[in-house]
């Protein structure tokens, strides 16, 4: 069942006039974990000029998130053509373009995505002809290459060779975005050691640079590098770390450029890894964790963002280690928004026998939590240590600690809080990511300032477009 029906069949209709010699039909697709879904396809050839004029024959597959989700593309060679690998292409056929992994509904369309795949194949020709000896070796490849772009691979017959183990229990963890946060929460989680395989699912249109050559080239075991979104397949939690390095002018542009993306990634990620817990690091953090969850339609418990962990933390060590107060830092939070208008609150109450101590003890603790959000100021949030916090929040969630963390989640129904919007409020985390919401102590200023950033996130998210 295609989720966006009239417009998938609206644009084939647009892609059988300009390119009548396509056939379309239903089969079954086999993804690389094993899953199988069946989905629209179809068949065809493009024009391409290389010296002489070749026509180049493709398959694609249409996802039932589409227009939100790119399609996979392979070539469809005959048994006369070769492959030949290169940037846009590998052994198997599958076409990988910038297109493809910047795609965006509605600027990107599937004539527009052909369009790409002529130019790249015009200064790469994909095929080459082969020898009638080197043709007869190439049908082998071929049938292998049929089944799966068919939907037959020998998957479960290779699982049948392991003794038939599965793998319910692995944990996996994809983190979407090569750049430095990106690269900072692959070594911090893999450093934590709480999964199995970490994936870095690389964006960018380059081939390698930065720190993703340098992963490559001092391979981490269990770490792994692709631009392909089906490499996130079963993703017990996929991190979000993009963002935006569009030219906007205005901050409502620059959020609305990270919408953009989001647009183009999240279909996709929640196709692949429908039981996935999102944990989103992009920024504005409380309004990509709102898009996340708009874009996904996942539970509410199961889209959170990273939120105040990092603070929090910081801020519990702080009280323990340099204020020496270490009975009120494990009562002790960062809530609210994250940035300049965070607020220190608490989930004890019990904080004495009668009214004149709990006055005193309140105010003690007042003075105590100004000096510490003092000393917080100066600790600015690098890479390294927000991606530290990512680690610490996925730990959480894939061991199924049930420990408490300041997150970002909807706040709706909290604090008199009557708008859609996600604020940072201790809840306790486990493999289904939000448990449940920690109750705070009732506070009249922590609840004028939550609902006066909760105001300001819903004015914000009203203006842009979904």
């Amino acid at each position: 069942q295609y989720k966006f029906r009239d417009l998938t069949i609206e644009e084939l209709k647009n892609v059988n006039k300009t390119y009548p010699n396509f056939t379309f039909s239903m089969n079954t697709y086999t993804f690389k974990d094993g899953s199988q879904k069946d989905l629209l396809n179809f068949s065809g050839t493009v024009p391409v000029k290389y010296g002489n004029s070749y026509n180049i024959p493709i398959h694609l597959w249409i996802l039932d998130s589409h227009p939100f989700a790119p399609p996979i593309c392979f070539l469809k060679p005959t048994v006369n053509m070769g492959i030949s690998v290169g940037k846009h292409v590998d052994a198997r056929g599958r076409i990988y373009l910038p297109y493809l992994q910047n795609w965006s509904h509605p600027k990107s369309t599937i004539i527009g995505l052909i369009k790409e795949m002529i130019a790249k194949f015009e200064e790469e020709l994909p095929l080459y002809s082969l020898s009638s000896s080197d043709a007869a070796r190439q049908s082998e490849l071929l049938s292998y290459i049929a089944k799966i772009t068919e939907g037959e691979t020998d998957m479960k017959s290779k699982s049948k060779i392991g003794g038939g183990k599965t793998k319910g229990c692995f944990n996996k963890i994809t983190v979407v975005g090569a750049g430095d946060l990106g690269i900072a929460c692959v070594l911090a989680v893999a450093a934590k050691g709480a999964a199995d395989k970490v994936v870095l699912l690389d964006l960018s249109e380059s081939a390698a640079k930065g720190g993703t050559m340098d992963l490559e080239i001092f391979a981490l075991p269990n770490v792994e590098i692709s631009k392909d979104f089906s490499a996130s397949a079963d993703s017990k939690v996929v991190v979000l770390t993009v963002n935006s390095l569009g030219n906007a002018q205005t901050y409502l542009d620059v959020i609305q450029s990270n919408v953009d993306l989001f647009r183009g990634i999240i279909p996709a990620i929640s196709h692949y890894s429908q039981n996935a817990v999102l944990l989103v690091a992009s920024h504005p953090v409380e309004v990509m964790t709102y898009v996340s969850w708009k874009l996904s339609a996942f539970a509410k418990s199961r889209v959170i963002g990273v939120g105040a962990n990092l603070d929090t933390e910081r801020f519990q060590y702080i009280l323990t280690n340099l204020l020496k107060a270490q009975v009120l830092a494990k009562d002790a939070w960062i809530i609210g928004e994250q940035g300049e208008d965070k607020v220190p609150s608490w989930t004890s109450c019990n904080l004495a026998a009668n009214q004149m101590e709990a006055m005193a003890a309140c105010n003690s603790r007042e003075k105590v939590a100004n000096r510490a959000m003092e000393v917080l100021k100066g600790k600015g949030q690098r890479s390294w240590s927000v991606g530290l916090s990512v680690a610490d929040l996925t730990d959480s969630i894939l061991q199924d600690k049930r420990k408490v963390h300041s997150v970002s989640t909807l706040a709706k129904g909290c604090c008199n809080i009557n708008s859609e919007v996600f604020l940072s409020l201790p809840c306790v985390l486990g493999t289904n990511g939000v448990i449940e919401m920690v109750k705070l102590e009732e506070d009249p200023l922590v609840q004028e300032k939550l609902q006066s950033s909760a105001g300001s996130i819903h004015d914000l998210q009203q203006q842009l477009k979904l």
